[in-house]
């Protein structure tokens, strides 16, 4: 262990210089650049308030605030696992030239996405004042479900960038999942409601995603943390990484072949 530590602290440096590139690059060519992280999930959740605010029931004051929870988070663990997924490819002229330990690639991509998604959390404290959403002791939770996320889409992006070196398809079957996970996830239908509440149990064990949303809403809207919820959200989110990682070191000699 205290070998991949020091390992990891040599290159501390380079992987925030990574990080630091990839939000640049992000928002290079557009002109209201990283204004567009506040932008982006704000239009979206007005534009799913409107279309579904008269659907299943919730009609209530808080439902933007509701959607905003959701697409915050699904945002985030698709759009970084996407990133980390191409990592490898993306970076393949470094990896041929110069050694850097290649988990860097995938972890950077990741790191990158949490913090414009946390820059974006500016958005939900604002939309929690403007419709009235009480904050409490309990917003203090939120911590959990964040780190779980975190977890989750490092673990998902080390499987991701792993797999996408060899099978470069798996670009567009995982835009095909992601659309399936987040139908799945109930960012703009309230999953206790009547006519899904069957559903919530198959949804839970197939959707990585959707026990990680409940709790950061539970956080969000006052209420402490599902046990449940919590207990498969961390068998999700480090048996995920678990996975990643083993795939990704067991592979990682053959990448330079296949890039």
């Amino acid at each position: 262990m205290n070998r991949i530590w020091k390992n990891f602290d040599k290159y501390r440096f380079l992987l925030e210089e990574l990080v630091k590139k990839d939000i640049k690059l992000k928002y290079r060519s557009s002109y209201l650049g990283m204004l567009w992280t506040l932008l982006e999930p704000l239009l979206t959740t007005l534009v799913l308030w409107y279309v579904f605010s008269g659907w299943y029931g919730r009609g209530d004051q808080n439902f933007p605030v509701y959607i905003l929870t959701g697409r915050l988070m699904y945002s985030f663990f698709a759009n970084s696992t996407k990133a980390a997924m191409k990592s490898i490819r993306s970076n393949s002229a470094m990896i041929k030239k110069v050694y850097v330990p290649k988990y860097i690639y995938p972890l950077s991509s990741i790191l990158s996405n949490f913090v414009t998604f946390l820059i974006s959390m500016i958005i939900l404290v604002a939309a929690m004042i403007v419709f009235k959403v009480s904050i409490t002791f309990y917003l203090l939770q939120i911590v959990v479900p964040l780190f779980l996320i975190l977890v989750l889409s490092l673990g998902i992006g080390m499987i991701l960038a792993t797999l996408a070196v060899f099978f470069r398809d798996l670009e567009y079957l995982w835009s095909v999942m992601l659309m399936m996970i987040m139908y799945a996830s109930a960012i703009f239908y309230d999953i206790t409601d009547k006519k899904f509440i069957d559903k919530a149990p198959i949804l839970k064990i197939v959707n990585p995603l959707f026990d990680v949303i409940t709790n950061f809403r539970d956080a969000v809207f006052g209420r402490p943390l599902g046990r449940e919820e919590l207990l498969i959200s961390i068998i999700y989110s480090f048996g995920t990484l678990f996975i990643g990682i083993f795939m990704f070191y067991r592979k990682q000699d053959e990448f330079i072949l296949n890039i």
